[in-house]
């Protein structure tokens, strides 16, 4: 996540138990998960049914594995070899290239331009066309997690990472130019998360006390939200990450409830309120808070969730992603005992998100019914009207893109900022991969920076 919604390593009893990794791909159409018998990868294309793409056990112990968009590309790192990356063309079965670093993998990022190796004291960029090393940014601070954030537009291909150990400072980077753009003074504590918009204009964070998360503009670096996640119980937060649309922005965390914030307007040019006695202590409220100490002031100010889940579970390591499947919103999540909720939200009115189905991603698959579905009212008109509104959803500026059938897949469209002549094609077998000899080691490359 997306840590940035997108990983999330496991270990100890919960690997035992359950799943060692689980993440979703850049534009949530798919999910991946990583077990001590090898890593299995899953379309999200239906509520009803989840459909097993691939599943390989040719290394065991995966503890990440990330999948590029809908193509054949996947990423594997096994705790058998932690420092080597494994890059794989499943679709063939064969290896396209293998990597070893100087320390074990902490996370991997990638899109259709760039692929990221972050280790505990440097993070590798290569160009994913040819998984030329390009390079190797060091002087970072300790950064134990490997957190880390890449834009999934190529276009911009912005990356982002803790620049300090003690405080929540964001490095801003733009892995295209292969230049620092910025530092961002987001948190006074250490970071626990960060992660991009779909465009890459907006930055969001949130620190180890996880109770307020914040969003800036890029590459400029100002703030633009501030959302409260809690008050009083600092949480521990799985993961962080904006719907496709950028409208919401959803936190997971190690207690049971997911919070989904909205995104409105920054400004507003409605008419005047009228002068009613609730505007009038309104307006009041709001001009006490400039005589009021800062922390005071910045409390009064931050927005609450739009939206939440309660989980049935609490404690467990999880992410959430907010996706459409079959024209819907929905809020997913995946926990570490190998099960996916899916869950309807409502855009227009938020409040509690309505659990509608849960799947099983170990053994054969299976789905699991829930009992409750049989009960519940049905969804109100507004919802429906909300999902048909014109611009809840655009595909106005799109093109054919990626899928699994070398674009035989009928509808499926990407955005045409995610579309570009250069980055990798995994459906031309002619076009990739060209890299047969992509066997090295990057040991004795650590001097470059």
């Amino acid at each position: 996540m997306e840590a940035e919604a997108a990983e999330a390593p496991l270990g100890g009893a919960e690997a035992e138990a359950g799943l060692s990794c689980f993440s979703f791909n850049q534009d949530r159409t798919s999910l991946a998960i990583g077990t001590k018998n090898g890593y299995r990868l899953f379309s999200l294309s239906s509520v009803e049914q989840l459909d097993q793409v691939h599943e390989s056990s040719e290394i065991p112990d995966v503890y990440i594995v990330e999948r590029l968009f809908s193509s054949s590309l996947v990423v594997v790192v096994s705790h058998t070899k932690p420092r080597q990356m494994n890059v794989y063309h499943f679709k063939k079965g064969t290896e396209i290239c293998n990597y070893s670093y100087s320390s074990n993998i902490l996370s991997i990022r990638l899109n259709r331009q760039r692929l990221l190796v972050c280790l505990e004291e440097s993070i590798y960029i290569h160009n994913i066309k040819d998984m030329k090393l390009l390079k190797t940014i060091l002087d970072i601070p300790v950064n134990p997690t490997g957190l880390c954030a890449l834009s999934i537009n190529h276009s911009n291909s912005y990356i982002a990472y803790p620049g300090s150990l003690t405080t929540g400072e964001i490095v801003l980077y733009d892995g295209n130019t292969l230049k620092t753009i910025c530092t961002i003074p987001a948190h006074d504590g250490p970071l626990a998360a960060i992660t991009f918009n779909s465009v890459g204009s907006k930055l969001a964070s949130a620190s180890e006390k996880g109770t307020v998360i914040r969003v800036f503009s890029t590459p400029e670096g100002q703030k633009l939200y501030e959302f409260r996640r809690g008050m009083k119980r600092y949480v521990t937060i799985n993961s962080l990450v904006f719907s496709m649309d950028s409208q919401f922005l959803c936190a997971s965390s190690n207690t049971e409830t997911v919070h989904i914030f909205k995104l409105d307007n920054l400004t507003s040019s409605g008419p005047e309120e009228p002068s009613t006695w609730s505007s009038y202590m309104g307006k009041m409220f709001m001009a006490a808070t400039n005589y009021l100490p800062s922390q005071v002031s910045d409390m009064m100010n931050q927005d609450r969730a739009f939206a939440t889940v309660r989980l049935n579970f609490s404690g467990q390591k999880n992410i959430c992603t907010l996706s459409t499947i079959q024209k819907l919103p929905r809020l997913l999540v995946i926990s570490s005992d190998g099960r996916l909720y899916i869950y309807n939200l409502d855009p227009q009115d938020g409040g509690e998100c309505i659990l509608i189905k849960t799947h099983s991603l170990l053994g054969s698959g299976k789905t699991e019914e829930n009992k409750e579905n049989d009960l519940r009212p049905s969804l109100p008109q507004s919802y429906a009207a909300t999902v048909a509104r014109p611009g809840t959803t655009s595909l106005s500026s799109t093109v054919p893109g990626y899928s699994e059938d070398g674009g035989a897949l009928r509808g499926e469209v990407i955005p045409e900022h995610e579309f570009a002549t250069g980055p990798v094609c995994l459906d031309d077998e002619n076009e990739f991969p060209p890299i047969i000899l992509c066997r090295g080691s990057q040991k004795g490359k650590t001097k470059q920076s």
